[in-house]
């Protein structure tokens, strides 16, 4: 006889199994109507469409830092997010640990077009210091994930081309590749997969100014949150030409808190608590 349990599982197994071939027989009919450079940008916005509507967001985080030797050392960070309509989201993260950075605070506001604001409260200094547009490549706090790597990923920061579909640790995936439109990215190309079903990123490869691989990014540990936004709980970023790392462990992700534009001015990064 067999058991319920085992019932349940043929039943849920066989549904992922139609899914598949359903996405499979979708995304030859898409690709074959669309232009490589259509499909890539298709999937882009389609990405920002599903996650849409969250309007705040507020998280813990632990940075982990190794270098090439695997010695290690570790940030307690907040973070809080405010979407805002018409207009790429701001963002603000807060160093509460180790003691020598405590008060430390970067604030980003990202931009649809044009170039994206971001500051940085340095409490030994006393003063807020603007990030140069030209110096948005460089290293954020010691780790392996640059300035412009914080700032929310908006559709139209990017031009895109759909390359192939792929499968990456039991996920069909699109990958597809985007290069940012502005001239002072550190980046000539990302290539991205894509979960077919959830359309959020899986892995991320980062081409430095000479074309060569310079990082990998991979999101692990997916939650869903008010029944639609997809959160990885770690990112691991990867630089392949230092054999540095970084951990980044998300925890406590709370949405609608009640954020405003006043609580994204200037004048918080020197108070802020």
């Amino acid at each position: 006889m067999i058991k319920d349990s085992e019932r349940l599982f043929f039943v849920n197994r066989m549904k992922q199994l139609m899914l598949l071939i359903f996405l499979s027989t979708a995304s030859l009919a898409t690709h074959a109507n669309a232009t490589p450079e259509e499909e890539g940008l298709r999937i882009a916005r389609e990405i920002d469409r599903r996650d849409s509507g969250f309007i705040d967001n507020t998280a813990s985080m632990k940075m982990i830092l190794r270098n090439r030797h695997g010695q290690e050392s570790k940030r307690i960070i907040r973070m809080r997010t405010l979407e805002v309509t018409g207009d790429g989201d701001k963002s603000l993260i807060i160093f509460d640990t180790p003691r020598d950075i405590k008060g430390t605070a970067f604030l980003s506001y990202t931009h649809v077009k044009g170039q994206d604001d971001q500051w940085i409260y340095l409490p030994a200094l006393k003063r807020v210091k603007r990030i140069a547009s030209n110096n948005k490549s460089g290293p954020f706090m010691g780790s392996e994930f640059a300035y412009e790597d914080l700032s929310s990923q908006e559709v139209e920061k990017y031009t895109y081309r759909y390359l192939k579909d792929d499968t990456l640790n039991g996920a069909a995936c699109f990958v597809v590749e985007r290069i940012p439109t502005d001239k002072n990215s550190g980046y000539t190309k990302q290539i991205v997969w894509i979960d077919k079903v959830l359309y959020i990123p899986e892995k991320l490869e980062y081409y430095d100014r000479k074309g060569s691989l310079l990082k990998t990014l991979t999101l692990h540990d997916y939650k869903q949150y008010l029944d639609k936004f997809w959160r990885a709980n770690r990112m691991e970023m990867i630089n392949h030409q230092t054999g540095k790392s970084t951990t980044l462990l998300f925890s406590q992700y709370k949405f609608k808190t009640g954020l405003s534009e006043k609580d994204f001015k200037q004048n918080v990064l020197k108070s802020v608590r």
